[in-house]
């Protein structure tokens, strides 16, 4: 699949959910989870242990799944996850380094940026989404604020956002999200997982 479908894909599906732990066993438990609710798009984060393997698993046991890698900061976390199979790389910062090894590979960079000097700097390397990070720390009024002079930027917000908060950023004009820990807790089981992965898609399906 081209750099610009799955782009696409990402824009359509408005919802990456992440997933990051320290609990290995958990993995699989919460990939069936957010599967069964009908989640697309998932990243598996470069601090999640023996994370490539878990992407080479998750692209084999659900290959309608966009599997994409996050906290992807230098280009050897870059090599090693497009080894594993990931379809998009997401960045908590603009770097140039993950941008440029990506792109050689059709891989697009869902890549970190705040202000709006860096949101130009990621567009001008060639950055395929701008990840507004972290979004809850500047809320709502700075998205509007932002989306001022970058009225047509392809926008997600991510960090410490939940599905309380889900629509209000939508209404904003949010182009998607990324949500993890506060839908992948495993404290109310798979169930809770899944229950609030459909109420979440609920929501997005109005936008």
């Amino acid at each position: 699949m081209k750099r610009l479908d799955i782009t696409q894909q990402l824009l359509d599906n408005k919802l990456v959910v992440i997933l990051r732990t320290k609990v290995e066993a958990d993995i699989p438990i919460v990939l069936g989870a957010l599967a069964k609710a009908g989640i697309k798009v998932l990243e598996i984060t470069s601090n999640t242990p023996n994370f490539a393997e878990h992407i080479v698993n998750a692209r084999l046991q659900y290959p309608d799944m966009l599997i994409g890698a996050g906290t992807i900061m230098t280009k050897e976390l870059a090599h090693e996850a497009i080894e594993a199979g990931a379809q998009f790389l997401v960045t908590p910062n603009v770097s140039k380094e993950v941008l440029e090894y990506a792109h050689q590979y059709e891989v697009p960079i869902v890549m970190g940026a705040l202000t709006p000097s860096e949101v130009v700097q990621a567009l001008t390397l060639g950055a395929d989404i701008i990840k507004l990070f972290p979004a809850e720390v500047m809320g709502i009024p700075y998205l509007k604020a932002l989306k001022g002079p970058y009225d047509t930027l392809p926008l997600f917000a991510v960090g410490g956002i939940g599905i309380e908060e889900a629509e209000d950023w939508f209404e904003a004009g949010i182009h998607g999200l990324g949500i993890g820990g506060k839908l992948t807790d495993l404290s109310n089981g798979p169930t809770g997982i899944t229950e609030s992965a459909r109420a979440l898609l609920s929501i997005i399906d109005r936008f």
